[in-house]
């Protein structure tokens, strides 16, 4: 995937994740760390918590990857050239 394709997966991906966090009253990054250090596994008894836990898990995976492939790529590349700038005349 190429860099502005990556950036805006990530907004797409950041916009339902922003769901999840307003539904729920806390970020992303700190419902993940609570998940999968166990701290959860009480609300694996409410269909609703644990349909909505696996899907913000894997969009919060997904983001993660696609973060890390644009982090990636940016240090592989020269800044400059990687701006979309469209010069107005």
């Amino acid at each position: 995937m190429e860099i502005h394709e990556l950036v805006v997966e990530m907004k797409l991906l950041e916009r339902r994740l922003t769901l999840y966090e307003e539904k729920y009253g806390v970020l992303s990054e700190d419902f993940y760390f609570a998940l999968v250090a166990g701290k959860l596994a009480e609300y694996d008894n409410f269909d609703e918590t644990r349909a909505d836990f696996s899907r913000w898990k894997g969009i919060y995976e997904t983001w993660q990857r696609r973060k890390e492939a644009y982090r990636k790529q940016i240090q592989e590349r020269e800044f400059a050239k990687v701006l979309r700038f469209q010069p107005a005349y």
